[in-house]
């Protein structure tokens, strides 16, 4: 929920889309839309992962040091585990799903928009999702120690 409601403040703040207007009504018109994309992107990762038996839940690195960790979490970003012994595979799920969701946000949002914008929707939020990623390796330590995990 962080997310939705972070990602509907910030296109608030920078006015998109504009035909929105701007005030409770239009936050809550991004609100809703940031959950929208939020839904589907979760649903088309659940479905994947399901249909390919990959799992792509992350797990911090039993590694030590900044650069291992990073390399990890980068490598985790984009890869899933599968299989009894977890061996690593290319996760279609965790690069699909970005675009999933903002092509899906095409249904409601106006029409001027299209598959172009959608496209550069979708490369923002993988890149995000690595992002979030990369902070959650080093997150994770603080977050258990105050038990959020």
């Amino acid at each position: 929920m962080v997310r939705v409601v972070s990602g509907a403040a910030w296109s608030q703040a920078d006015y998109v889309p504009p035909e929105w207007g701007q005030g409770w009504g239009a936050y809550g018109e991004r609100f809703a839309s940031h959950l929208g994309v939020d839904f589907i992107d979760g649903g088309t990762t659940f479905a994947l992962s399901e249909a390919l038996r990959d799992d792509t839940t992350y797990y911090s690195c039993p590694c030590k040091g900044v650069w291992r960790r990073m390399k990890y979490a980068l490598i985790a970003s984009i890869t899933a585990r599968k299989g009894t012994d977890g061996h690593r595979v290319f996760s279609i799920p965790a690069v699909a799903s970005p675009y999933a969701g903002s092509f899906g946000s095409l249904a409601w949002y106006p029409r001027r928009y299209g598959p172009k914008d959608a496209f550069r929707t979708g490369n923002y939020d993988l890149l995000n999702g690595i992002g979030a990623t990369v902070a959650l390796e080093f997150l994770n330590p603080l977050l258990r120690k105050i038990h959020i995990e």
